[in-house]
C-alpha cells in the first residue's frame, strides 16, 4: 500500500498556488520542419512569416534544466515553478487552449509566454491518490496576447509491473473523419527531442515497463492531441480553430494503430474528436470550435 500525503504536505504544496514564471522564445523554422517531418507531411513551412498551426507552439519555451538537474524518470527534479509532488508518475491530463485569431502566432515572431501556477488539488481516484496541477499559459508577440492555454498536470502513485489497466470506455465508431498512424520508437524519440521531453516512459523500454509498470513506451499525450488537430487542418483547411480543450482517457502504447476520429457539429462551428487504441478503447477526447 503506498503511503498517503499528509495533511502538511498538501498545504505545502497548495502553498505554490499563484506562483509565476516568464520565458521569451522565437518561433524559429527548425523546430516546425521537424516536426512536419515527424508527421509525415509533403513539403515543409516556410519563415516567410507563416502562421504557426495550431498546437505547434509546443516546440517552444522548452524547459532546459541542467543534466546535474535531471530527476531519475528524466523530468527535471520536482520543485522550482511546479511544486514538488512526492508522487511518482507525471503526466499531462489535458489543455483548454483559446486563441486570439486576430493576432495569430507566426514563424520568426519573437514571442514570450507568462505561466501561473491556477491551482493545487489533491484527490482519491479509481486508481488512488493525485494530485492535479493547473498552470495558466499566456503566449504573447510583439502586438499583444495570441493564446491562453490551461495545461492539467496529474501526479500518481506507480503501478506494479504485471498490474492490469482500468477498464477501458469503448470508443465511438463510424466518424466521418478518420485517420489511422502507427506511433513507433522513432515517431516517439523524434517528438520527445522536438520538445526536449526527456521523460523517460517515452524512449527508454526497460525503464518504463520495469519502474513505472507500462507495457511499453507510452505515446505523448501532447502528441495525441496534435494528431487530433492535424485531422482537423486536413478536412478543414481554411477554418481557423478558435479553441480547443482535451482530455486523456487512457495510456497508449508503441507498435500498436491509434485512430484519430473527427465529427463536425450540424452547424458546421465546432468538431467532436476522439482517440482510438487498437483494442477499441477511448485514449483521448477534445473538441475543437472555429471562430
Amino acid at each position: 500500500m503506498n503511503p498517503s500525503l499528509t495533511p502538511e504536505q498538501v498545504q505545502g504544496l497548495q502553498a505554490w498556488t499563484g506562483r509565476t514564471d516568464q520565458l521569451t522564445d522565437t518561433a524559429t523554422l527548425a523546430p516546425a520542419r521537424g516536426l512536419a517531418a515527424t508527421l509525415d507531411q509533403a513539403g515543409e513551412p516556410h519563415i516567410d512569416q507563416a502562421a504557426l498551426p495550431p498546437l505547434w507552439h509546443w516546440l517552444y519555451f522548452l524547459p532546459q534544466a541542467p543534466h546535474s538537474q535531471i530527476g531519475t524518470d528524466g523530468h527535471p527534479r520536482r520543485g522550482g515553478f511546479l511544486p514538488p509532488v512526492p508522487l511518482p508518475r507525471r503526466m499531462w491530463a489535458g489543455s483548454q487552449l483559446r486563441w486570439f485569431t486576430h493576432n495569430p502566432l507566426r514563424l520568426g515572431q519573437a514571442l514570450e509566454r507568462l505561466s501561473r501556477v491556477a491551482s493545487v488539488e489533491h484527490k482519491q481516484g479509481r486508481s488512488g491518490e493525485m494530485v492535479f496541477v493547473k498552470v495558466e499559459h499566456t503566449v504573447r508577440n510583439l502586438q499583444g496576447p495570441a493564446l491562453q492555454e490551461f495545461h492539467d498536470i496529474v501526479y500518481r502513485h506507480a503501478s506494479p509491473p504485471g498490474e492490469p489497466a482500468p477498464p477501458g470506455v469503448p470508443a465511438e465508431t463510424g466518424a466521418p473523419w478518420q485517420r489511422e498512424w502507427l506511433p513507433d520508437a522513432v515517431m516517439l524519440f523524434r517528438y520527445s527531442a522536438l520538445t526536449f521531453n526527456g521523460h523517460r516512459i517515452h524512449y527508454d523500454r526497460a525503464y518504463t515497463m520495469q519502474e513505472e509498470g507500462y507495457p511499453g513506451l507510452v505515446v505523448h499525450g501532447p502528441l495525441i492531441a496534435t494528431l487530433l488537430m492535424e485531422l482537423v487542418r486536413e478536412h478543414a483547411p481554411e477554418r481557423a480553430v478558435a479553441s480547443f480543450q482535451f482530455r486523456a482517457q487512457r495510456p497508449t502504447f508503441d507498435g500498436r494503430p491509434l485512430c484519430v476520429n473527427g465529427a463536425p457539429a450540424p452547424d458546421g462551428r465546432s468538431v467532436r474528436l476522439w482517440a482510438q487504441d487498437a483494442d477499441g478503447f477511448l485514449t483521448m477526447s477534445a473538441t475543437a470550435a472555429f471562430a
